[in-house]
């Protein structure tokens, strides 16, 4: 349980309108702001979540991709300001919370199955084929 004086206090310094809505496993693009002496830029960071911890002001995820051959994590904090947005590309299909075996492997193995996205039509027609209820005794 949190302290509620310190979750007061941290609610101010959260992102409120552009929380991006994602999962360990999921393909991202983060777009981050560099500022170099007086220009500033917006630089992607594409790669899968393998990782995502911690609560309020201190909940960070980690970005790993693949980059000549050699593996590149990256460690984002989620509110922050020079964070300009973070894009899914992909939902992966994960059951865990932590992907560390990820990065014992190399080329297609990679890969995360998608995750497969049921619409509410479909759940509404996968409702409606149950068998019919018993009707009510007066």
């Amino acid at each position: 349980m949190r302290n509620q004086i310190l979750d007061s206090i941290e609610q101010k310094h959260l992102k409120k309108d552009n929380v991006p809505q994602f999962d360990v496993g999921d393909t991202v693009d983060v777009a981050t702001r560099i500022i170099e002496g007086e220009k500033e830029r917006i630089q992607t960071f594409s790669g899968t979540v393998i990782m995502k911890k911690g609560a309020g002001i201190n909940e960070t995820f980690t970005v790993r991709r693949i980059v000549n051959n050699e593996g590149v994590e990256r460690i984002f904090p989620l509110h922050s300001p020079f964070i300009s947005k973070v894009l899914v590309r992909r939902s992966g299909e994960s059951r865990r919370a932590k992907l560390f075996y990820l990065r014992d492997r190399v080329g297609k193995a990679v890969r995360l199955a998608d995750k497969q996205k049921v619409t509410r039509k479909e759940e509404h027609e996968a409702g409606s084929e149950k068998a019919p209820e018993p009707a009510a005794v007066a």
